[in-house]
């Protein structure tokens, strides 16, 4: 019997709890905690994403979020006080977002070469629309490592790479929550089936107690004094209601190939029959940390950009605070993060924004 076989009897249950964790976001949402996005017209799209253009003026940089292929993107703008979508929009950057549709049975066998394609392609238009300049890339979470994959694969078409809390290295002992997650998903998981997201989710709880029970319920306990930590609290809440599935040959590629067996960080990832590593990453990098955070610590990042090639990485490290749920998501929706640590990010961008060969200038070594 497939190992995949294990996980069979828990489909269908978990493809109901999607649809009922769902209308309990939909409820949450009733009492005025659903997301307050700003306008965006949607420029392209294909079977599985369509690309968003936030545009409210015209700025020679652009910048093109790549979304997490988990859950909903409006984590990225969640309420206008902690909006990174609307930070990059004061800041005078032409915002793009790349959404993930949720799986369905007809694009179940998406994997890494499909997604690799939808970054590249967002790419090229970017490109077009800004006078044939390449876009700075951005991404979350495994957002990041989809970003940080496309732009090895096409160095010389991105301007410039920001990971936020976006794992790179998965070698054991790297992250516990990597070893608990490898351990708890058998392999080798189906490519023709539905991965339903509160499988993900519980598989995550499993993995990570600490971060996606324990720390989120003490986070709302020491954000009752504080009505906007509180409120951010919620809103993170109901976002984390709110699943989609993925496609099964995705989660497969991600957790054999990249938790499971590292390929990226070992120089080992075969992406459209271009073998990808560290040393293809030849593309000025700013990476941020959060220390607090178990899903992506520091210890999955430093081995790679260690194994970059020389002078174009620099990492940021960011401690957390109260009134974010998750502290994975902290960079995204924290207020200190917004204070402290954007402008550094705004500060990186702007500088290579304004120098023309940025795309091909090493990035020199820079404490944080």
């Amino acid at each position: 019997m497939p190992a995949d076989a294990a996980l069979d009897p828990f489909r269908a249950p978990f493809a109901m709890a999607d649809i009922l964790r769902r209308a309990q976001a939909d409820a949450l949402g009733a009492f005025g905690l659903s997301p307050t996005e700003c306008r965006y017209r949607v420029v392209a799209s294909g079977s599985h994403w369509r690309l968003r253009d936030y545009a409210d003026q015209d700025t020679s940089t652009s910048l093109l979020i790549v979304a997490a292929p988990i859950k909903r993107p409006y984590i990225w703008d969640l309420a206008p006080s902690v909006s990174a979508v609307r930070r990059c929009m004061r800041e005078r950057l032409h915002v793009y977002l790349l959404e993930w549709m949720p799986a369905s049975p007809d694009n179940a066998n998406k994997g890494l070469d499909e997604y690799t394609d939808a970054i590249c392609e967002c790419i090229a238009i970017v490109s077009v629309e800004s006078r044939s300049t390449w876009p700075f890339l951005v991404g979350h979470s495994l957002g990041g490592t989809l970003a940080a994959i496309s732009s090895a694969l096409a160095p010389e078409r991105v301007r410039g790479l920001v990971l936020l809390d976006a794992p790179l290295c998965f070698r054991p002992k790297s992250a516990p929550f990597r070893d608990a997650l490898v351990s708890l998903i058998p392999s080798p998981l189906s490519e023709d089936e539905l991965f339903p997201g509160s499988l993900l989710s519980h598989m995550s709880a499993l993995a990570a107690p600490g971060t996606f029970i324990w720390s989120r319920l003490m986070d709302a306990a020491l954000s009752m004094t504080d009505r906007h930590a509180l409120d951010i609290h919620a809103r993170v809440e109901r976002w984390a209601l709110d699943e989609v599935a993925l496609p099964g040959k995705l989660v497969h590629q991600i957790v054999d190939w990249l938790y499971r067996e590292d390929r990226f960080c070992r120089g080992a990832l075969t992406v459209h029959e271009t073998l990808l590593g560290p040393s293809s990453l030849s593309v000025p990098t700013l990476a941020v940390v959060n220390v607090a955070d178990e899903v992506a610590p520091v210890t999955s990042v430093v081995p790679f950009t260690d194994a970059m090639p020389t002078g174009y990485a620099r990492i940021i490290e960011y401690p957390g605070e109260v009134g974010v749920g998750v502290q994975h998501l902290g960079i995204l929706v924290g207020r200190e993060a917004h204070a402290r640590v954007w402008p550094q990010i705004i500060s990186w961008l702007n500088a290579r924004g304004t120098v023309a060969s940025a795309a091909g200038a090493p990035e020199r070594a820079a404490s944080a």
